[in-house]
């Protein structure tokens, strides 16, 4: 079985069409972490941005190859590209490396003995963050801290009532807020990252919480009554607007008519002219902190 991690550019790698897809991004994907050890007779991987998310890849990637098996990883060089050699090497790989189009790119056989995997496994993998006291992974949004604009949103939320949606919804800390409103009967946590899910799952026990890996733009949600978010900006580690402007029309079309939308955006984010295209009333609520946060109805 061939694996492939995340979305290699077709200009720089082919991709068995038949491979798995391991990427905790793309929801309905197989899990890396649970794949069978020496299973995997190849992996091609565009590694993750952040240094230990990246690492627990590489790991977790190397334990599914069967020894002597192919691994090719990629990276653009502001996202890590720079020290993929030098971490492959940490896990006892020998690889070989070249650069296009702003990528470095190794190729190399999994080793017969693998090196220093515990403590990459061990700072990668799901776990209980002491400064938020809240279950989360490496490569999740605000993985290790508090999002300021989070915090924001979740302390001027008024009480909700009915159904609605957190979109983006991380390891659930708006929708925690949420649910100290006794209306409020039914909560969907969407989120594109599997880890989030998961996360989310541990942190927010409550009966009225449901939880979907889906990306927020082909949820299919309907007919709700509020929706909160702090919609994304970054995709792969780079500034992408028009994903947050998505987020805008997504929640819109999710909404029953008279519906409300709850939204923080940091501040130089253009999200106005959206919102006032997508519902019938937009207030300002606050700036602070370098953050709008706004309510919108339909």
């Amino acid at each position: 079985m061939q694996g492939v991690f995340g979305f290699p550019p077709s200009s720089l790698v082919s991709v068995s069409r038949e491979a798995v897809q391991f990427s905790p991004l793309a929801p309905g994907s197989a899990a890396l972490e649970t794949a069978a050890a020496g299973s995997l007779a190849g992996m091609v991987m565009l590694a993750p941005p952040g240094t230990v998310e990246r690492r627990y890849t590489l790991a977790c990637a190397l334990l599914a190859l069967a020894p002597g098996a192919s691994l090719t990883v990629m990276a653009l060089n502001k996202k890590g590209g720079t020290r993929l050699m030098d971490e492959l090497r940490h896990f006892g790989c020998e690889p070989l490396g070249d650069g296009r189009q702003h990528y470095r790119i190794c190729e190399c056989k999994r080793p017969q003995v693998l090196l220093n995997m515990a403590e990459a496994l061990e700072a990668g993998q799901l776990q209980k963050v002491a400064e938020t006291g809240l279950w989360s992974q490496a490569g999740v949004f605000s993985w290790n801290k508090l999002d300021t604009g989070s915090a924001l949103l979740a302390e001027m939320l008024p009480p909700l009532a009915g159904r609605g949606a957190d979109l983006g919804a991380g390891v659930g800390f708006l929708t925690l807020a949420a649910l100290a409103s006794p209306s409020l009967s039914q909560i969907t946590l969407v989120d594109v990252d599997c880890r989030a899910v998961e996360a989310a799952r541990r942190n927010v026990a409550d009966a009225r919480a449901q939880f979907l890996w889906a990306d927020v733009r082909e949820a299919g949600l309907a007919g709700l009554d509020f929706v909160i978010m702090n919609p994304p900006f970054h995709d792969a580690g780079m500034e992408d607007q028009p994903l947050g402007q998505q987020f805008v029309q997504a929640a819109a079309d999710a909404l029953r008519p008279g519906g409300v939308c709850y939204m923080v955006a940091n501040r130089h984010l253009p999200y106005e002219a959206t919102l006032k295209e997508a519902f019938k009333q937009v207030k300002l609520l606050d700036e602070a902190e370098g953050f709008k946060l706004f309510e919108a109805r339909t």
